[in-house]
């Protein structure tokens, strides 16, 4: 039985790419005009931004990027579980059928990232089966930084193996959700993307071409055959997990070389890359097919 590594990277190297796509303004519930935010995440070197108040779509047209890419978007939040509309092109009803509202999204080229699951006292604002019920969304988010202050847990990526061990290929996105100055810059997502354009990072987003952040930077993702390479700039420690979170190795240091075995019985593999203190990368799971 042959077996292939799917991996969402390029082996060729390309321009990684760093932005945001949870961002809220004076226009919801934010601390600075949609003008203002785009200054201060320009002022931090971001390449690309969404901003996403609720139930609020912002024209970027009528903004200056202040040399960052402009992706539309708004967070849906009305009448159920949160979730990002990325790429928006209308500003679409916040229907209590969130599958309703995923699969407008999809009719009209953007993608759907739900928000925030362990949010809340019960770390349930998503449940579970919703997240296995629901289809055709792009991923969760598995680090949502504002939640740091709030009740539940910023980390989801508890949820995020729990789908990906029964088969769901979904991408886990960190963001700032940005409600506060102080929330700039908590969390990230960067691209692999040759071009700037929002159809271009939109694109990457769609494919997994992107690593997730809170401060550990990620240089290279390699496929050869079965081994996968990750190599970081800050890493003290590089973590490999496969089904259901099962640790499969561990190594101290800034790369990991990690071979998978022939007769290995998982269908992903995903690496943690561990930094200092609360500086964390989460790269995209790499899919193991097998065949005859």
């Amino acid at each position: 039985m042959s077996m292939t590594i799917r991996t969402p990277y390029s082996n060729v190297p390309l321009p990684w790419l760093k932005g945001n796509l949870h961002t809220h303004t004076g226009n919801s519930d934010g601390p600075r005009t949609p003008q203002g935010m785009i200054d201060e995440y320009a002022a931090r070197g971001y390449d690309f931004l969404m901003i996403s108040d609720h139930d609020h779509l912002t024209d970027p047209a009528r903004l200056d990027g202040r040399g960052m890419t402009l992706i539309p978007g708004n967070e849906v939040s009305a009448n159920g579980p949160h979730l990002l509309h990325v790429n928006a092109r209308t500003q679409l009803p916040p229907d209590a059928d969130r599958q309703a509202v995923i699969d407008a999204i999809t009719a009209e080229g953007g993608i759907a990232v739900l928000c925030h699951p362990n949010w809340e006292p019960h770390f349930n604002h998503c449940p579970q089966e919703v997240l296995e019920r629901l289809k055709g969304y792009a991923g969760i988010e598995i680090y949502n930084g504002v939640v740091t202050w709030l009740h539940g847990s910023a980390l989801a990526t508890d949820r995020w193996d729990r789908l990906l061990a029964i088969g769901r290929r979904v991408w886990g996105f960190a963001t700032d959700d940005c409600h506060k100055t102080s929330d700039i810059g908590v969390a990230w997502n960067v691209v692999q993307s040759a071009q700037r354009d929002p159809a271009s990072i939109v694109s990457a987003l769609r494919e997994g071409r992107f690593y997730a952040s809170t401060g550990v930077t990620i240089e290279r993702i390699v496929v050869c055959g079965r081994t996968v390479g990750v190599h970081t700039a800050n890493a003290q420690r590089i973590l490999a997990y496969s089904d259901y979170g099962y640790r499969r190795a561990v190594v101290d240091g800034p790369v990991m070389t990690f071979t998978i075995p022939e007769d290995a019985d998982y269908t992903y593999l995903r690496f943690e890359c561990w930094g200092r203190p609360q500086e964390f990368a989460w790269t995209q799971p790499l899919f193991i097919e097998r065949a005859e």
